[in-house]
């Protein structure tokens, strides 16, 4: 059964200062890596550490999509927050994220 693809307000927030061409890219990646096992640990989606921002990163390139799975009461994807990576720091609307 796929899992139906949320995005939080602040997450859609996050894609407005982003350049068209990264939102498409984040939309297809996002559709076609989360909508069927999210949860399975693959070379551009992992679990990460604990954190107040989310359980699960999706990466692509240099775009990372932070996101939690809820299969109660219906399987959803929730994308929390889109950030990029420069070097080893994560910034989400333009502003350095410690993870």
């Amino acid at each position: 059964m796929p899992y139906r693809i949320a995005y939080s307000p602040v997450a859609q927030t996050h894609l407005r200062n982003l350049s068209a061409r990264q939102r498409a890219i984040i939309a297809d990646s996002v559709r076609i890596q989360l909508a069927n096992e999210p949860t399975v640990e693959t070379l551009n989606r992992k679990p990460m550490r604990p954190n107040p921002l989310a359980r699960w990163a999706l990466r692509m390139g240099e775009l990372r999509v932070y996101y939690e799975v809820m299969d109660d009461p219906e399987p959803v994807v929730l994308i929390k927050a889109v950030g990029v990576k420069r070097g080893n720091k994560v910034f989400i609307q333009d502003q350095e994220v410690a993870l």
